[in-house]
């Protein structure tokens, strides 16, 4: 084996043993979580009305499918019990949301930011909204659009955008003016310096707000199915706790923390890196 062989091997057991002790060090806090919720059932420190046993927590996710397993497609979707049509109905509408918000604030803050005089007017505008975004709209969106996927779907997107807005805006006011200029003097046109200077120095500023916008949208998405909506997994909850079934909150409220952990951890957090090393801030080994 040759010596580049051989250091390639290497290199890869040393990543996969980093990847194993990184999983082995993020999972010590849920482990703990799940010993001491254990030890509540063993112990019984708290009564299960308010913590209930893990075992029930595991065993409703099975029951909300079997009760609706029976029904046809036109009666389960009027059904409140079937988990994989809250999943499916939440799941759906952060993808909605993130479509029509993400790019529409990234391409409006970024021609905002090109222009220093425009972007310090609109500053005070972005903080405002998003002192004001998301689940302080509720009362108002169920008055204009009634209670369903309208009023939720306004909620989110009031959201993701304004705070991606904010943050494309600050993210290409950041960038030094002679870059423009280096470039416009070089014979570049306008797009040339959207596509070669402020996309590529906005990029960390829009990923973190990117990441930013899906966790308070997905709050903001859980409130309002909680008072405003017809499904998903904010109005599951809702309705569980009313009927007091305390072990179908928990359930709902650990799958909606693996969803946003999942899509934080496989999708944001490797664009963040993506962007890192395409721009040059860190060196990438080959």
């Amino acid at each position: 084996m040759s010596i580049a062989n051989t250091l390639s091997v290497n290199i890869q057991k040393k990543i996969g043993r980093q990847r194993l002790r990184k999983f082995f060090l993020g999972s010590i806090p849920f482990l703990i979580l799940i010993t001491v919720w254990h030890l509540n059932e063993v112990f019984n420190w708290l009564a299960p009305v308010f913590i209930p046993k893990v075992s029930e927590v595991w065993e409703a996710f099975f029951i909300l499918q079997e009760d609706c397993e029976g029904f046809s497609a036109a009666i389960v979707l009027d059904q409140s019990c079937m988990m994989s049509t809250h999943i499916l109905s939440s799941v759906g509408r952060v993808l909605l949301a993130s479509l029509i918000g993400l790019p529409a604030g990234i391409a409006l803050g970024i021609f905002a930011g090109m222009s220093r005089p425009i972007s310090k007017v609109l500053e005070p505008i972005g903080i405002f909204a998003n002192s004001i975004s998301g689940i302080a709209w509720i009362p108002l969106a169920i008055v204009w659009f009634g209670v369903g996927w309208m009023t939720t779907l306004f909620i989110m997107l009031n959201t993701i955008f304004w705070l991606m807005f904010f943050n494309a805006m600050l993210g290409v006011r950041s960038i030094a003016k002679v870059y423009e200029q280096s470039v416009l003097t070089m014979g570049g046109s306008r797009w040339d310096v959207i596509t070669n200077v402020y996309l590529p120095g906005a990029m960390p500023s829009i990923i973190s707000g990117m990441r930013m916008s899906m966790g308070f949208g997905w709050r903001a998405l859980i409130a309002a199915e909680m008072i405003g909506g017809d499904s998903g997994l904010g109005f599951m909850i809702f309705s569980s706790a009313s009927e007091f079934k305390i072990e179908e909150v928990f359930l709902g409220v650990i799958i909606i923390s693996i969803i946003f952990l999942a899509t934080d951890r496989y999708c944001l957090i490797p664009l963040e890196k993506w962007t890192i090393h395409r721009w040059g801030l860190v060196w990438k080994p080959h």
